[in-house]
């Protein structure tokens, strides 16, 4: 039997905070929007940071977060498209830029980006 869990998101970019029941087996962005939630996203697969959220508190599991470096899953973010709850959660939706640049804005402007994104020097 699947398990289900409820899922607490403060919208910052509207102001608003919902609440919706995941089962564990569903990508939290996905299902949400199924029940009407408008979050913001973009590519959907886990590459881009337009749906990054900040886990207030409850745990969630993300093993296809390629556009989160493991440094910044470690301080709480989370991709709310490939997220799969495990506890109830609280999350608060971040700003896009905000997230791109602590993931890559000390390499820009020092010459360390040369092929690709360096996701795992940390």
């Amino acid at each position: 039997m699947t398990h289900s869990y409820r899922i607490t998101i403060h919208n910052r970019q509207n102001g608003s905070s919902q609440t919706v029941e995941v089962p564990e087996d569903r990508y939290i962005l996905q299902h949400c929007e199924n029940k009407g939630v408008d979050l913001p996203f973009s590519c959907r697969n886990g590459a881009c940071t337009t749906c990054a959220v900040r886990v207030l508190s409850g745990e969630l599991h993300q093993p296809e977060a390629m556009g989160l470096s493991p440094a910044l899953r470690d301080r709480g973010y989370a991709l709310l498209c490939v997220s799969y709850p495990r506890s109830d959660l609280e999350v608060e939706t971040q700003d896009e830029d905000e997230v791109y640049y602590l993931q890559f804005g000390r390499y820009f402007g020092k010459g360390k980006v040369r092929f690709g994104l360096p996701l795992d020097e940390d």
